[in-house]
């Protein structure tokens, strides 16, 4: 084939200019990692430590509800993790597919011309050369299965017309470095039954946490390198987190009060869980967060719902928010402050 036949090395750290080199080594500069996980994000996690104390599956009154909500999500951490260090691992399988095809006794022309262009994506090297990426690498991350799921994904993204226009394309593109990458998280492993099923034997969240992991990805991917993946929750949304959590479990007969009088024909037992937790963190929301907008509250909810609940859960998880907010509001009893700025 012809293109690349060596590995690019990774590149060496930019050195600071003259005349700031005894200032940048005399005071080390601390690093700002953008935030990874948003507020969707949280919401999402919260909701499902609610539905899971109601559910009797951590252990309600036994349990601390914060201590839950920290283990669940350095699951999630573990899983974006796994996640990344498997994607680049595919990535960089070029090379190990190269060296076995090279000791066989009679190596044909192919195996002796494998392209491994691939393995020195630019792209791929911003990952590998992450401070953040090498320290949450820098212990075991691999199952007994994992090289043999690599393999396997890597064999199948050496049969797509995506791989072969890429590695038969002399130079690097720097949208095309980061296309093949995205391609073989978005085209090869989340579609595939086999690697979901991997990731599910090996975490338990998978289920919970996969669209917010199809969400982190994409972030990282977008910006590599650029993410604490040490701290993948920040000082600000562990604060909202852990507040919103303790306030809808403290506020929740209040929240129901509001709640029951504008169902109408409907009998508060029979409606869906995820609804009413929804709701209830939704008016914790609207009384307690006084910078978020209320707009703001009541569409996330509504998003939620829709997603996480039944088909017609959004048109009434809408309904009661905005009729319990109207009212809220004419009593005065909702003051937020700043919104029009941080909205």
């Amino acid at each position: 084939m012809a293109g690349f036949k060596n590995v690019t090395m990774p590149r060496m750290e930019r050195l600071p200019a003259a005349g700031k080199m005894n200032s940048l080594s005399s005071q080390p500069q601390k690093k700002f990692f953008p935030e990874m996980i948003s507020r969707r994000n949280i919401r999402v996690k919260v909701m499902q430590e609610l539905y899971a104390k109601q559910s009797g599956g951590s252990e309600t009154g036994k349990s601390d509800p914060v201590a839950d909500l920290q283990k669940q999500l350095d699951h999630s951490s573990q899983l974006l993790n796994y996640l990344l260090y498997f994607l680049t691992e595919v990535a960089r399988y070029a090379e190990t597919d190269s060296r076995i095809r090279l000791s066989k006794n009679l190596p044909t022309h192919e195996d002796r011309n494998v392209n491994i262009k691939i393995s020195g994506n630019e792209m791929l090297w911003k990952i590998l050369e992450s401070e953040s990426f090498k320290k949450a690498t820098g212990k075991s991350l691999e199952f007994s299965d994992t090289r043999d799921m690599v393999k396997k994904v890597y064999n199948e993204l050496a049969g797509t017309d995506e791989y072969l226009r890429y590695i038969n394309k002399m130079g690097r593109d720097k949208k095309e470095e980061k296309d093949i990458i995205v391609f073989i998280f978005t085209n090869l492993m989340l579609p595939s039954d086999y690697f979901v099923q991997h990731v599910e034997e090996h975490f338990v969240n998978w289920d919970d946490d996969a669209e917010m992991m199809d969400q982190l990805m994409m972030n990282y991917l977008n910006r590599p390198g650029s993410y604490d993946l040490q701290q993948m929750v920040g000082e600000e949304k562990w604060k909202f987190a852990k507040t919103l959590l303790l306030t809808a479990i403290e506020k929740m007969e209040y929240a129901t009060e509001l709640i029951k009088p504008k169902l109408k024909n409907w009998d508060a037992d029979r409606i869906a869980a995820l609804d009413m937790i929804l709701m209830q963190m939704g008016v914790c929301e609207l009384l307690y967060f006084e910078t978020i907008p209320p707009k703001v509250t009541i569409n996330e909810y509504i998003d939620l719902a829709k997603d996480y609940s039944t088909p017609q859960s959004g048109q009434f998880v809408n309904g009661i928010l905005d009729s319990i907010h109207k009212e809220l509001v004419a009593e005065q009893k909702i003051h937020k402050i700043d919104f029009r700025q941080k909205a």
